[in-house]
């Protein structure tokens, strides 16, 4: 599927997602104490999908690359703040249910930095170099290469069909 606005990505989805659960999880009575904390946990957050967006909106690949580990990193800060604050006894004794936010914090974060790895891996791996790198001539040449690797894949499908057909039909 080819995204048109960073608001489409999963990715950025859930990185957003992440940032209002911190919102959400620092805006209680035991964080007024903890002011640096809040403040620096809730920029990491938010760092996360800001990142990914500002990356998407730049035109080259190299640039999304450089977005998406600044995000990946953010998304390893945020991690960083929760295991922390697993630690903290003031914030157990205040949040009954810290634990529970905790943990989902942590699976939600290290989802957000699966996710932009993935991507990131996949985006070393491509020849495209971004919309701002493209012109008449290099969008032809990506289209047809698709349409070369579309139908290679198409060979390749039949000509399983026509193996598995054969095998099917050889006496035993």
């Amino acid at each position: 599927m080819k995204y048109e606005r960073f608001e489409q990505l999963p990715v950025w989805q859930a990185a957003m997602t992440l940032a209002e659960k911190v919102y959400l999880l620092t805006d209680g009575r035991a964080f007024g104490r903890l002011r640096e904390l809040k403040d620096q946990f809730r920029r990491a957050a938010l760092s996360v999908s800001n990142n990914i967006a500002e990356g998407f909106e730049r035109g080259t690949t190299a640039e999304l690359l450089s977005f998406l580990y600044i995000a990946r990193g953010s998304a390893g800060e945020v991690r960083s703040m929760l295991l922390f604050c697993q630690r903290l006894d003031v914030l157990e004794s205040e949040i009954s249910n810290f634990k529970s936010q905790i943990s989902d914090l942590l699976a939600l974060a290290e989802s957000c930095s699966r996710q932009i790895r993935a991507w990131a891996e996949h985006l070393q791996n491509t020849d495209i170099q971004g919309q701002r790198r493209l012109n008449d001539k290099t969008r032809q040449a990506f289209a047809a290469q698709r349409s070369t690797e579309a139908f290679m894949q198409k060979l390749q499908d039949i000509r399983n069909a026509a193996e598995k057909s054969n095998t099917m039909h050889e006496p035993s």
